[in-house]
């Protein structure tokens, strides 16, 4: 039997009117355009994301959470249901564009919330960066009090930061989140996709074996200096955190690149001699180039 090659490629013109009028955010359009693809199409296995992104777009402006749990319901749908669904239909990046301005109202709505470390996903500043406003991110997360010693603040900010300035600007943020909370500086190298610091990560994680039980990523602000000594004055600019080992490791490589430029042999001997007793994995990478 031969196909009608029209007949079979009308529920694909159907569909793909109700995504163009979505993509427009045009409702009235979409309204129209999915009554026809139900009425012709009932079990079309798009219907359901098709319906989920009308839906977003024909709630009208809500005021601000009337409390935490409210809010928290909302952000889970949109994180756990619509996201996707936008994702599913209209491919990754152009989800997440269509995706922006419900991620801007629902910041909207949780401006006034107080952060909370076991709520922090539900903060405006982890909205605004999902909205793709950054400035409106770091604005936010300048008011939350001592954010640069909280794990999540202190990602934000750096995410906002490169966003806004680029990578030169952001080396010193990049390090206190490496001393305080390293699993979040992996996982943000991933979500930012900078050319150089994912080639860095990547040389780091295949030729960097550190010892002891502090997390690897700690050493990485350590590690860049024996790669790349050039970063020195924009990763000494991160302000002291809680000194721990991979904190005094950078600051001592500091110093070493600072006594090398003078000539001080003896101090710099004394130096290594900290560094190796510190980190063996770091003064081995260190004396590697030297």
């Amino acid at each position: 039997m031969q196909l009608d090659i029209f007949e079979h490629s009308r529920d694909l013109m159907l569909r793909n009117d109700v995504l163009h009028a979505l993509q427009r955010r045009d409702a009235a359009a979409a309204r129209t355009a999915l009554s026809l693809l139900t009425a012709e199409y009932p079990l079309d296995t798009a219907l359901p994301d098709l319906v989920r992104l009308l839906h977003a777009l024909e709630q009208p402006s809500a005021p601000a959470f009337a409390d935490l749990a409210a809010e928290a319901q909302v952000l889970r749908q949109l994180h756990d249901e619509l996201a996707p669904a936008a994702q599913r239909l209209l491919g990754g990046a152009e989800g997440a564009t269509w995706m922006r301005p419900v991620w801007q109202q629902a910041a909207r709505r949780s401006a006034a919330r107080e952060f909370r470390t076991e709520h922090a996903d539900c903060h405006a500043a982890a909205l605004w960066l999902l909205a793709g406003d950054a400035a409106a991110a770091a604005t936010a997360v300048e008011r939350i009090e001592s954010w640069r010693r909280i794990p999540a603040p202190l990602e934000w900010m750096c995410e906002a930061r490169w966003r806004l300035q680029g990578l030169d600007a952001s080396w010193g943020l990049l390090a206190e989140l490496a001393w305080l909370a390293p699993t979040r500086l992996d996982a943000l190298l991933q979500r930012l996709a900078d050319p150089l610091l994912l080639r860095l990560h990547r040389q780091f994680e295949a030729g960097f074996e550190a010892e002891g039980d502090t997390p690897a990523m700690a050493w990485f602000p350590a590690w860049m200096l024996t790669e790349k000594p050039a970063l020195a004055p924009l990763l000494g600019q991160a302000q002291p955190g809680l000194q721990t080992d991979a904190e005094r490791a950078m600051r001592l490589l500091l110093d070493l690149l600072h006594l090398e430029r003078q000539g001080r042999q003896r101090e710099l001997v004394a130096q290594r001699r900290r560094l190796r007793d510190l980190q063996p994995a770091l003064f081995r990478a260190y004396m590697a180039t030297r």
